[in-house]
């Protein structure tokens, strides 16, 4: 037995609180749907938050050579998921809960494509592409065929049913079952793990006794910083750009690293964790630091064949000191390791709930954001039969701001991986040779001193005025920055434009440009800076700087008065009713009533208490708001004076309008869902400018909005199944326009509520060209067929447009039409934020900040193509889907198509540069985001009139609108 072994049996007798990994006395009878485990349901939220994408995916794809027999594999697929229940398992959700849907076992569709070239864009397009976890499945299969006896196989499987420890299980039952199908005999398996829900299900049950443990650790990291080497990072989505840098090492150095260890009873993986925390105690400037590694559940047996997300993060934290030797931090290094250990059972996001504000930075940077990996290189997913040879399929994601690795195998490589938004390139590329000349000092001379190791302070000296940053913002019309006693700076901006920064787009660019330390704790948006008689900031009416050492500030020309006394209105109400009620708020998700000018991080949020407190106070207050609204203001004032504000707004409407809920609808009358929404706002006023009466349905919160333009008013959503009954009732057209984008179920079954109430005349449905898929060829016609993979998104247009014409074609009710978008741009905030997400928003985020635009380009010796976006001005799809609601529309009973035009990436990308005054470059390259991988040009022939451009729709126009 080692001495790590013998060290972690002696700590668990002597602990009495230790936590044994016991099973509850009774199994669990199924009492309904299994909860998520502390594990799935943190990876759910990260989804909820927009924070997913393919950060989560795992794909697992191999080369196979010889003779493949596809039917078996198909067989030996499906009877993976009869054997293994979380493949099969989705995570819908009832009220604010997740909770463990299993599908009945069914074939696994088996995607079957010719290659294209090697095939790696196909299989890096495919590995990207987001899951649906409310809908499923969470696993995909792709196989690509390069010749009769050749092919690549890819698995991509959401992380939420995954881990490293079921991959090897999932390969051996996939071997099995594929041999066993393709022989005709009965599969020879073993007896499966433990059903992952039952799994769930004991740890739940474990709640109470894991909260007291988690207790214990989060005191053990009272005091820790984060990582001063790291820039903080804006709360909301980030695309989680990752960036490698590798350094070869000598097979020879990694065998006396192992050798070095078992001379100090460690194991190789605490010998590269201290080598970790020397470098970076070294780039930092800091002693007492903390590192996140994984750690496993499988020790009890009945786990060991279990599959599903089983793992958990380990926080180390250790404090070597310069003076002593790379030997005795070995020891001191590996005790921390087994320390941590005995706790693997306590999941990481309880213990940071235990620590609310100390799990961050007084910048906002996690506590856990660097992290150590020792790891083996990929192995092939072999089949009976046939050669197999691994083809790695890098996502170029970062989960860590920062994670230093050893990669063992035949030629051994020192990584560094970094998120670049935390750390730029050339620091971590500097990083990546320090951790390197560390791990070769180490086994040339474990006596040697850290203090005397390789490496190099990395830590930025050099300090950047904040209001200097924001004065030359051209969207910043005033600032104000107010120095605190023991903490960051504040700060404070007054923006102007139509398309004005917000407070986290303001400290993003800050981010770049200032040293962490005095990086603003936030950007607070304001109608005005007060000031005294002598132009002074008045730091005593500034949001949370009641207390702070010293003012600044820059003066620039005041917001007009209308906007002051409309600020000052918002604050008087927030002081009375609506802060009551949020700090009330806070109370009950935080555990105690904050002060107005609380912190959300520092008062222990985090984003599923954000999700939580939005829908919350949403619902209380009855007005518009979401769990990026709570990240953005973050202080019970600012969210006051937000929904204060809100709700002056939809006071002053209602009380301009009356009678807007007339029930009785006129000749003529259109119901409009989405009319909130920037494509339904734009085909509202599109409507009234015709004379057409139109019922709206819209949320009681939002209500006053489309009121404005006189419109009916059918209170409801697309998860009111009645309400959208009632909205149908009696109308004389439909355009239906509103989309959940990510819950998909919702989105079938309000169609099929609309169409069990449609009761005739045109019914026109507002579906994307994402229904297309990939299609085959470069020129789509309307209506075309769909090439796979087909988005979870795309899906879901394509059933309901089935739906559609099914229901037509039964009733005789009609005509009914589908109009596919693309991409829609025009002056509505809403499609305003599109520059800001997706492919496009990486772009513009990009472009922001003066980084390198990636845009795809072929490879050595393949032909160039032509990649862009299709997109349509809002206002040309309001007429053409307004000529459509008409019984003799020449869209009738088809599928059209809404073009405005085409753009290419480069076109995109250049204009971007100008609009922005960016010192961004087109970085032209085969490995770019697969999303930009688009040569299609959709036709739109039947729309043509319609969307013929007026003044000021060409594209450059819009997007310098939409840019500001």
């Amino acid at each position: 037995m080692s001495n790590d072994q013998n060290d972690l049996l002696r700590r668990a007798r002597n602990r009495r609180t230790a936590l044994a990994p016991q099973r509850p006395a009774a199994a669990a009878v199924d009492a309904g749907p299994a909860p998520l485990s502390h594990a799935q349901q943190r990876m759910w939220l990260m989804e909820q938050l927009g924070q997913g994408g393919a950060l989560y995916n795992v794909p697992i794809a191999t080369r196979l050579r010889g003779p493949l027999d596809e039917a078996a594999l198909a067989t030996a697929l499906t009877g993976l998921t009869e054997r293994h229940a979380v493949l099969r398992t989705r995570y819908p959700r009832r009220g604010e809960q997740p909770y463990q849907h299993l599908e009945p076992a069914g074939p696994v569709p088996l995607a079957v494509l010719d290659a294209t070239g090697d095939g790696t864009e196909q299989l890096t397009a495919e590995a990207a592409r987001p899951f649906d976890l409310t809908e499923g499945p969470v696993l995909r299969v792709l196989l690509l065929r390069h010749a009769p006896e050749d092919h690549t196989l890819l698995l991509t499987i959401h992380h939420i049913a995954v881990d490293g420890g079921s991959l090897p299980v999932l390969a051996a039952d996939l071997a099995e079952l594929y041999a066993a199908a393709r022989d005709g005999v009965e599969p020879r398996l073993p007896a499966p793990g433990m059903r992952y829900a039952e799994y769930a299900r004991q740890e739940r049950a474990r709640d109470a006794e894991l909260t007291a443990a988690a207790d214990a650790l989060a005191a053990r990291l009272a005091g820790a910083r984060p990582l001063p080497l790291l820039r903080p990072v804006a709360p909301g989505a980030r695309d989680r750009r990752a960036g490698l840098h590798a350094v070869p090492l000598d097979p020879a150095t990694v065998e006396g690293l192992r050798q070095l260890g078992a001379r100090h009873g460690a194991t190789l993986f605490a010998v590269v964790l201290t080598a970790a925390f020397a470098t970076l105690r070294t780039a930092a400037g800091q002693d007492d630091l903390t590192l996140g590694c994984a750690s496993g559940h499988r020790a009890r047996p009945e786990l060991r064949r279990t599959v599903g997300l089983g793992v958990n993060t380990l926080a180390v934290r250790a404090e070597p000191a310069g003076d002593a030797s790379f030997a005795e931090a070995i020891a001191l290094v590996r005790g921390a390791l087994l320390e941590a250990q005995q706790h693997h059972q306590v999941p990481f996001d309880l213990v940071v709930e235990r620590l609310g504000a100390a799990a961050r930075g007084a910048d906002g940077t996690p506590l856990l954001s660097a992290s150590c990996d020792l790891v083996q290189p990929a192995t092939a997913l072999t089949l009976p039969g046939l050669d197999a040879e691994h083809v790695d399929v890098d996502l170029e994601l970062a989960k860590f701001d920062l994670t230093l690795v050893l990669e063992e195998g035949p030629r051994p490589r020192c990584l560094v991986q970094h998120d670049h938004a935390a750390l730029d390139g050339a620091t971590a590329a500097r990083l990546a040779e320090a951790f390197a000349a560390v791990l070769r000092a180490a086994v040339e001379d474990p006596d040697r001193p850290l203090a005397e190791l390789p490496g190099e302070p990395l830590v930025r000296a050099d300090r950047h005025p904040v209001l200097a940053a924001l004065a030359a913002h051209p969207g910043v019309a005033d600032a104000a920055l107010v120095e605190t006693a023991d903490g960051p700076p504040l700060a404070y901006a007054v923006v102007r434009g139509a398309v004005a920064p917000s407070g986290t787009d303001l400290r993003a660019l800050l981010r770049a440009a200032v040293p962490a330390a005095e990086l603003p704790l936030a950007v607070t948006l304001l109608d005005r800076i007060p000031r005294g008689a002598d132009g002074a900031v008045d730091r005593g009416r500034l949001p949370g700087a009641a207390g702070a050492a010293a003012p600044g500030g820059s003066g620039a020309a005041e917001a007009d008065r209308a906007t002051a006394d409309r600020a000052t209105a918002a604050r008087a109400t927030a002081a009375t009713g609506p802060l009551d009620l949020v700090r009330a708020a806070f109370g009950e998700l935080l555990g105690s009533v904050p002060p107005a000018d609380g912190d959300f991080f520092a008062l222990g949020g985090y984003s599923l208490v954000a999700v939580q407190l939005a829908e919350r106070l949403r619902t209380r207050v009855g007005v518009p708001l979401t769990g990026l609204d709570i990240l953005e203001h973050r202080t019970p004032r600012a969210l006051a004076a937000l929904l204060a504000a809100r709700e002056e707004e939809r006071r002053a409407a209602l009380t301009r309008v009356d009678g807007f809920h007339s029930t009785e609808p006129r000749t003529g009358t259109v119901l409009l869902t989405g009319a909130t929404g920037g494509v339904g706002a734009a085909v509202l006023q599109e409507l009234m400018a015709q004379g057409r009466p139109v019922r709206v349905l819209v949320r009681p919160e939002s209500a006053h909005l489309p009121a404005l333009h006189g419109a009916e008013i059918a209170e409801g959503d697309l998860a009111d199944l009645d309400s959208l009954e009632r909205a149908v009732k009696d109308v004389d057209a439909v355009i239906h326009a509103a989309c959940t984008f990510t819950e998909h179920e919702v989105d079938r079954a309000a169609m099929r509520a609309l169409l069990d109430g449609w009761s005739g005349g045109p019914f026109v449905f507002v579906s994307s060209i994402d229904a297309y898929g990939r299609p085959p060829g470069t020129e789509v016609a309307e209506g075309g067929p769909s090439g796979a993979p087909v988005t979870a998104y795309g899906q879901a247009k394509l059933d309901c447009e089935r739906m559609l014409f099914e229901t037509a074609e039964a009733t005789g009710h009609g005509p009914a039409t589908v109009v596919r978008a693309p991409i829609v741009w025009g002056p509505h905030h809403r499609l305003r934020d599109q520059l800001r997400w997706g492919s496009t928003g990486d772009l513009y985020q990009a472009a922001l900040a003066g980084r390198p635009i990636a845009l795809p380009a072929a490879a050595d010796g393949e032909p160039e193509q032509w990649n862009g976006a299709a997109w349509v001005h809002s206002a040309a799809l309001a007429r053409a889907l307004a000529a459509c609601a008409l019984p003799d529309s020449p869209a009738a009973g088809r599928i059209v198509n809404a073009i405005t035009g085409h753009v290419s990436w480069a076109e995109f990308g250049t204009e971007l540069i100008r609009l922005l005054g960016s010192d961004s470059t087109l970085d032209l390259r085969p490995d770019a985001d697969p999303e930009l991988w688009r040569p299609w040009h959709y036709r739109a022939d039947t729309l043509a009139a319609a969307l013929q451009p007026e003044p000021g729709e060409d594209w450059r126009s819009v997007l310098a609108a939409m840019v500001g």
